[in-house]
């Protein structure tokens, strides 16, 4: 074995001198080599002499190569976040000055980003807040003018969830109402376990007179989606009887929005839904899919229902979570919602949510009794699907169709814009029986350009001057896609609109007048404000001004050359003296 001494002496020598730690895996495999060799000596002498063997040679190990140095990317200046933020912004202005919503809400927002992943924090970098703020004002100002004029980037207008309503009243119990509603229970047959209490009782005397309305709607919309819905929950093992509460939820309305943020016609809550297979991106959120929110509910009730073993306990957790219905159960020890409800172990809103989808079911399985027959139901929904893995505008599908865009943002709820993802497929559903005209009239756009181009009909006092005017294009692109002789256009036909980009223009790619505008810097004034006033690239300010940085001495004069747009020529005799510009409610805040 080793030799004791010599350890502790490297021992020692480790502790008196850290430098030498390098060295110490070295020694102590020397040190124990040189035991083993020793041992194998005193083993020699009472073995037979060994035979004759080569000289052993040492060879030494060739030292690992050494590891390629790691390639670190260049930090990025705020400089450069900012330049690239303003070029994406200037993209959304041009966008939006060609009318294509769609594409400037996605420069807006790739501006945005851009600030908010660059080297610091927005807020801790003077320059970056005031790009952040400048961007953010301008985006909301042009967001304005567009909703006036009734089109806009934001999300779909969602309606409000009926349960918040109804949960926010108690109504008496009508002790005749009551009565009847007990005689015609009797003869009523459900596979959801029905019961009237005076909480019932109440919610029955509310939807037959002050929430007749909202009890209406939603009966008259059930006639779309209840062949759905008794479909998947049979196919998934849950009372079919379970619809009724969609009815309570959100009248059947696949836009609901509830004042807690649930969404859908089974107002799944964000951190749900996924668990149900239900996902959520800038374009689609499926918890406003009907069928995919519908499978969702019935595997979402089922697992509540095994775990609890009543419905009602189910319905409860559906509404409050199952940990909230768990505790109560605990602290009473009873397994049974009236009983949790007499002991006040429910949030409020959650023991008016059983009385409700019960009271909306009894009302459903007896419409005579309540007035509903009068009531006519929507048909059911039957529409044609297409796959389509590719970005397209409802507007251009509504142009191939013929139907308006309110049908096809109706028959797909999902759809958070007026727009089909691009990064994944999509189930497009379409108006019966216009699957064949949508084919034919989509396979003669450009995969990448059916979010800009369109369709337009021809109606009598359209020329093709008039027709590019209205779409921010010019006549020779319109004649040339469409193989147009002449001038002449017959009315009814319909013709492909190449909606032109104007991504090209603000990055600087495209014309610029050729007579230059001069602008006296104002105090508070940079060059990213100046570029954004005039709709033009920083970098072509710096550029023009041989300019370095942001800042701008007031009283300078600069030369901007103000950018034309597509198919744009300079007007003749145009002014080579620029007029002072007006200050921007986001210049006003530097």
């Amino acid at each position: 074995m080793p030799d004791v001494r010599s350890f502790w002496g490297l021992i020692n020598l480790i502790k008196n001198r850290k430098p030498i730690l390098f060295a110490v895996p070295v020694v102590l495999a020397q040190l124990f080599l040189s035991g083993c060799e020793d041992g194998g000596s005193k083993r020699a002498k009472t073995a037979p002499p060994p035979a004759a063997q080569a000289p052993t040679l040492t060879v030494q190990k060739p030292e690992p190569p050494k590891p390629a140095p790691i390639a670190v990317p260049p930090v990025e200046t705020v400089e450069s976040v900012i330049q690239r933020a303003e070029r994406e912004f200037h993209v959304g202005q041009a966008e939006y000055q060609a009318g294509h919503m769609t594409a400037a809400k996605m420069s807006f927002d790739r501006a945005v980003g851009i600030l908010m992943q660059g080297p610091v924090d927005v807020r801790s970098d003077e320059r970056l807040q005031t790009e952040f703020d400048k961007i953010i004002d301008n985006v909301n100002q042009l967001e304005m003018v567009a909703l006036k004029e009734g089109d806009g980037f934001t999300e779909q207008k969602a309606e409000v969830a009926p349960i918040d309503e109804a949960n926010a009243i108690t109504f008496p119990v009508d002790p005749a109402l009551k009565a009847e509603a007990e005689r015609e229970l009797t003869q009523t047959h459900s596979d959801l376990p029905l019961v009237i209490n005076d909480y019932v009782a109440g919610y029955i005397n509310f939807f037959t007179t002050r929430g007749r309305g909202t009890l209406t709607r939603a009966w008259q919309r059930a006639g779309r989606y209840q062949d759905m819905i008794r479909r998947v929950f049979k196919e998934e093992g849950v009372p079919q009887d379970l619809l009724y509460l969609a009815q309570a939820e959100s009248g059947f309305m696949p836009v609901a929005v509830s004042k807690v943020g649930a969404r859908g016609m089974w107002q799944f809550m964000h951190y749900t839904a996924p668990t149900y297979g239900l996902h959520r991106s800038w374009w689609v959120d499926e918890r406003q899919d009907p069928e995919k929110a519908t499978r969702a509910a019935a595997l979402y009730l089922k697992d509540l229902y095994n775990q609890f073993g009543d419905w009602y306990l189910a319905m409860a957790a559906y509404n409050t979570g199952a940990g909230n219905v768990q505790r109560g159960v605990q602290r009473t020890g009873y397994a049974d919602f009236w009983e949790l409800y007499k002991r006040n172990v429910l949030p409020e809103q959650t023991k008016n949510y059983v009385p409700i989808i019960v009271a909306m079911t009894i009302i459903a399985k007896n419409p005579a009794q309540y007035g509903l027959t009068d009531v006519q139901v929507d048909p059911p929904l039957q529409p044609d699907v297409v796959k389509v893995d590719y970005a397209v505008d409802l507007r251009l599908v509504a142009e191939a169709v013929d139907y308006p865009v309110d049908v096809l943002a109706d028959l797909n709820p999902s759809l958070l814009r007026l727009v089909t993802p691009r990064d994944q497929e999509f189930d497009l559903n379409l108006p019966a029986g216009s699957r064949e005209n949508f084919q034919l009239a989509i396979a003669a756009i450009p995969k990448d350009k059916r979010v800009l181009w369109r369709y337009h009909r021809v109606a009598a006092n359209d020329s093709l001057g008039s027709i590019a005017r209205k779409y921010h294009t010019n006549a020779d692109a319109i004649s040339k896609v469409n193989n147009l002789q002449g001038e002449d256009l017959p009315p009814d036909t319909k013709l492909i609109i190449p909606v032109t980009t104007s991504r090209a223009v603000a990055e600087g790619a495209g014309s610029y007048s050729k007579h230059p505008s001069r602008y006296t810097v104002r105090k508070g004034d940079t060059v990213l404000s100046v570029a954004d006033d005039f709709a033009v690239p920083a970098e072509k300010v710096r550029k023009w001004n041989h300019l370095q940085g942001n800042t701008l001495r007031a009283g300078r004069k600069l030369v901007i050359y103000k950018p034309l747009a597509s198919g744009q020529t300079e007007p003749a005799g145009a002014s080579k003296k620029g007029k002072s510009r007006k200050k921007t409610t986001g210049q006003a805040k530097k």
